[in-house]
């Protein structure tokens, strides 16, 4: 397999399946904290929409995720099982709340339920046999990947584009914007997605960060909301 390229048709089509946003792992569902940041007034129109989910695909969780995607992947590749494990435990507590906790976790199950009855991989049962703990969202993610012969710098951006199209979903809803705005909105993180990408690829766990404390916040607060539409 040449890095970075789906090297046949069922792969790319597993590929788009699983990262649909009608994949039933209830993305739809979290707003990442966007809906405490509309509530705060920090978020009011297209141009604040862009640069807080920027913030969150360069600093935040799109970035983290990514980086424990790749190494799950990497480790899954290798059959690696202290190093899958390794991950899979840092990546399960690399939450800054409760919620974003939930978000991650919650999502990672529902997606290894799914993905094991419909493109069953023994790659899960790697995964089972090093951990026993909650597998988060990109975890799971990457090892389904590396088992499915998706290429990992295709998994990785398709990863990325679908976590910033879920929070501009949710922004359109909640600001609220046009559906056109939303689409102008996606393809101005196109940029930021492609950078985050080649960023986390090159980054492993022991260097892995996040400096979206702004979201983090908004996450807090989101947990005490008094109206909301959204888990997270």
């Amino acid at each position: 397999m040449r890095s970075g390229i789906v090297t046949d048709a069922g792969a790319l089509y597993r590929l788009l399946a699983w990262l649909s946003l009608g994949y039933p792992v209830g993305a739809y569902t979290y707003s990442h904290g966007l809906e405490q940041a509309i509530e705060a007034g920090y978020i009011d129109d297209v141009v604040s929409v862009r640069e807080w989910i920027g913030d969150i695909v360069t600093f935040g969780g799109g970035f983290s995720d990514t980086v424990f995607l790749a190494e799950a992947y990497r480790a899954t590749t290798r059959r690696d099982k202290l190093r899958l494990k390794e991950v899979a435990e840092v990546a399960s507590v690399f939450v800054a709340s409760k919620e974003l906790a939930l978000e991650t976790r919650a999502q990672g199950a529902a997606f290894l339920e799914i993905t094991e009855r419909a493109w069953k991989t023994q790659e899960f049962d790697l995964l089972r046999s090093v951990w026993s703990g909650a597998v988060v969202y990109p975890v799971a993610v990457g090892c389904a990947a590396a088992g499915h012969g998706i290429a990992l710098a295709d998994i990785a951006h398709g990863y990325q584009h679908a976590f910033a199209a879920n929070l501009v979903s949710a922004a359109v809803r909640l600001v609220p914007l046009g559906q056109t705005d939303g689409q102008r909105t996606l393809a101005a993180l196109e940029k930021d997605v492609e950078e985050s990408v080649k960023r986390a690829m090159a980054t492993d766990i022991e260097n892995v960060s996040s400096a979206a404390l702004m979201v983090d916040i908004c996450s807090m607060k989101h947990e005490t909301q008094h109206t909301r539409l959204f888990r997270s």
